[in-house]
């Protein structure tokens, strides 16, 4: 009995793609409905030509310099973009699902312009985008991406456990469906904290709860909860109760050991938040 060698098993079940190489090539003019599926750009140079309702889907644009060009109803789907220039190009009404972007200069408007629609791949849209711009310094458009990319996987952590849509209810069935309800609870508790560390004015609110709460319970215990000066004393003296300058009597030794957990957690998270904020410049 003849035995399968590796070329007959690759001749049995896989074909060739059709995968064509252009290196070293300069776009002539406008273009018009063009199909470039599949094709590995390498080098390719385009400067102030418009693509209208193009497919470049599964394609590699690699050291690619395409300025101030305008794509118009063009699709990317699946295509790679590595270290290439597309400063100045617009993209209007073009499809980027599953597209990645690796040290390439592109403006921050694309993901205005060019957010698929789907929360989930809206959601690697925008951290491909966040990466790539982190790669090239460019903090600011990282952290829009940043802000495009927690508001997308907000709603699809909510869409996987509520969403009704046959997508949701075949991907996440039963107890799957718990499990993104628990990772959705905990997506909106951290973001109402720190903003899932992204949000200093969102721990400084979280800092002004906690020191109403201690003012609060200051009154509580040891004042008088019918005076207003009462009030007025307790907000004053929280800040101290909460950086451990001061030990009011009547709180117990595991009241203030949770007041000192939550104000370790606090000076972490604001760390946390600087660190991040000084990485991406």
């Amino acid at each position: 009995m003849e035995t399968k060698t590796d070329k007959d098993i690759i001749n049995e079940h896989l074909r060739a793609s059709g995968r064509q190489i252009i290196t070293d090539q300069a776009v002539k003019h406008d273009l018009t409905g063009c199909d470039f599926r599949n094709h590995q750009f390498q080098r390719l140079v385009a400067i102030k030509k418009k693509f209208d309702d193009c497919d470049f889907s599964y394609s590699d644009f690699d050291a690619a310099y395409l300025r101030n060009c305008t794509f118009d109803s063009c699709k990317f789907i699946g295509c790679k973009f590595s270290s290439s220039n597309l400063r100045g190009s617009k993209f209007i009404g073009c499809t980027f699902d599953y597209v990645q972007f690796s040290n390439t200069h592109v403006e921050a408007e694309i993901l205005e312009t060019g957010s698929p629609s789907q929360e989930n791949i809206q959601q690697k849209f925008a951290r491909t985008l966040r990466v790539n711009f982190h790669q090239i310094g460019d903090a600011v458009a990282a952290n829009k991406a940043i802000k495009i990319e927690l508001e997308a996987n907000r709603i699809h952590l909510y869409k996987a456990w509520r969403s009704r849509e046959s997508y949701y209810r075949k991907k996440y069935p039963s107890l799957k469906r718990v499990k993104m309800f628990f990772e959705w609870l905990e997506f909106i508790i951290l973001d109402f904290f720190w903003g899932n560390g992204e949000s200093p004015l969102k721990l400084l609110r979280s800092l002004a709860i906690l020191i109403a709460l201690i003012a609060l319970g200051d009154v509580y215990f040891l004042r008088n909860g019918f005076m207003l000066s009462s009030y007025t004393s307790g907000f004053l003296q929280a800040p101290e109760v909460l950086l451990g300058l001061y030990r009011p009597p009547n709180f117990s030794g595991l009241v203030l050991a949770g007041i000192a957990t939550l104000r370790y957690i606090l000076i972490a998270c604001l760390v946390s938040i600087i660190i991040k904020r000084l990485s991406r410049r």
